[in-house]
């Protein structure tokens, strides 16, 4: 009998450490700037633009925005049609400032931010999420599918105007 709460203590444990980590999409220990350069590169050849979400595992509105977009299927089929989502980790172990401070400083606007960059890697937009929020625990679908459409490569397209 006591094999069996050891086997089912271990089991729970690890399966509750397993959906925190899946919570934590921040990653203090990443080396940002090689992600980020990655990032664009992969990008580049998929036709993507690169959504940076800049904040922390120890932000609230930050990992709502996380769950909120991986709940709904739209939302998580534009993303993954348009953009290389990465999480920019901004904590006390990490504040990849030298990261920041490249792209003007958006922490200015709380957390999480969003850096919205071409295929070449050039900054073209950031969005302050406050604009984004449903004004109670999260977030306004519309809202966040209109930031999502109006900075996606196609809206961008010259070719399309």
């Amino acid at each position: 009998m006591r094999k069996f709460f050891l086997l089912l203590f271990c089991f729970s444990t690890f399966t509750i450490a397993l959906y925190a980590q899946k919570q934590q999409p921040y990653h203090p220990d990443a080396n940002a700037s090689q992600d980020i350069n990655n990032a664009i590169l992969e990008a580049k050849a998929a036709h993507k633009f690169v959504l940076l979400q800049g904040g922390g595992n120890w932000c609230k509105w930050c990992l709502e925005f996380y769950r909120f977009c991986k709940a709904d299927k739209t939302i998580d089929s534009i993303i993954n049609r348009n953009f290389v989502w990465y999480h920019l980790n901004y904590s006390k172990e990490n504040k990849n400032e030298s990261v920041f401070k490249m792209y003007e400083y958006p922490q200015r606007f709380g957390f999480p931010v969003f850096i919205v960059l071409n295929q070449d890697g050039k900054r073209i937009h950031t969005q302050n999420s406050e604009y984004l929020e449903d004004g109670k625990s999260s977030y306004d679908k519309n809202k966040v599918i209109s930031f999502l459409e109006m900075w996606s490569p196609d809206a961008l397209d010259a070719k399309k105007y």
